[in-house]
């Protein structure tokens, strides 16, 4: 797909302002490691659980009349398909999410329980989600809203940054200089890195889809092997990024880190004892990063807890340590 435009620093600010018409911001809470604060935005206290809410919000109310009457199409493993599912019950737009076949079912149900159609596609079996909503999209004349290459999507998610700005401004005397923050396409990191322009951003990916990371270290685009091996992070779960995403990633992001699967399990109970928290695995990789010493702190460092979309039963089994 080619962008109409390009994703803006004033684009984001606009999304920014759209959201904060319909949404309360989530809470910025400080947390203590090893005697330093970092400050943890919870977005998983969305109403859908999730960051991507800012996303949809924000492409679906830039649609035209014919546009929203035409329908949309959006391609997610769960959170963004609630975001979607949301935004369009919302706003009267009939919503269809293609959603993997071994997508979390609690994900499943609650964008079925949102009012869209979902169309399952095979994951494991290699079927391509990208050809699967564009053959739906051309069937039916319906927008595609991307997960994360979309200029209207990173605009959305980057009101996080923009929220994260205001609140260290008033509780941690200035706005942060290091932001780090979970990583599948890039949709969330490339907003930030707009929102927050004096900030570094340190994308984290669970071992094996670490695309994000070795296409910066490579200066170009590079795809997750096709061995990949299972994760948990299920919402981390991106073939590639696009670039309109590696565009704004390249030019911002220093390096990208890779957070294990025990690391991923430690932040999430931490993340649950400390701040009382439930975060899905994809939602605590930044945490996990951080947790185990992978980046040099800063004076004023946040870290994105991106979303809390887990089953009741895989997080059992997270905190009793069986997992």
């Amino acid at each position: 797909m080619t962008s109409p435009r390009e994703p803006t620093a004033e684009g984001v600010a606009a999304a920014a302002r759209k959201v904060a018409e319909i949404l309360p911001a989530t809470p910025l809470l400080p947390l203590e490691i090893d005697g330093r604060t970092i400050w943890c935005k919870a977005e998983s206290l969305q109403p859908v659980g999730a960051f991507k809410i800012r996303g949809a919000w924000h492409r679906l109310t830039a649609l035209s009349p014919d546009e929203r009457a035409r329908g949309v199409v959006g391609v997610s493993s769960g959170n963004h398909a609630q975001g979607v599912a949301w935004a369009a019950r919302r706003l009267g737009i009939a919503a269809t999410i293609v959603m993997p076949v071994d997508a979390p079912q609690v994900k499943l149900a609650n964008t079925r329980a949102l009012g869209a159609e979902v169309v399952l596609y095979d994951r494991p079996g290699g079927e391509d989600r990208d050809e699967v909503s564009a053959r739906l999209c051309a069937a039916r004349g319906a927008t595609l809203v991307h997960a994360y290459g979309d200029p209207w999507i990173i605009e959305g998610q980057g009101s996080t940054g923009i929220e994260i700005a205001a609140q260290m401004r008033q509780w941690a005397g200035g706005e942060p200089d290091l932001v780090v923050a979970p990583c599948g396409g890039g949709g969330l990191a490339s907003g930030l890195a707009l929102a927050c322009p004096d900030a570094r951003i340190v994308p984290v990916e669970p071992e094996g889809w670490d695309d994000v990371a070795r296409s910066l270290a490579a200066g170009h685009i590079e795809r997750v092997a096709t061995d990949a091996p299972p994760t948990a992070c299920d919402a981390l779960q991106t073939p590639a990024t696009w670039p309109i995403n590696f565009r704004v990633l390249q030019a911002r992001c220093p390096f990208g880190l890779v957070a294990t699967p025990a690391e991923v399990r430690a932040a999430q109970r931490l993340a649950f004892a400390r701040l009382h928290l439930v975060i899905e695995p994809g939602g605590a990789a930044a945490l996990a990063a951080v947790l185990a010493g992978k980046v040099e702190l800063g004076e004023r460092t946040a870290v994105v807890l991106s979303g809390g979309n887990t089953d009741a039963g895989a997080f059992a089994q997270v905190l009793s340590g069986t997992n």
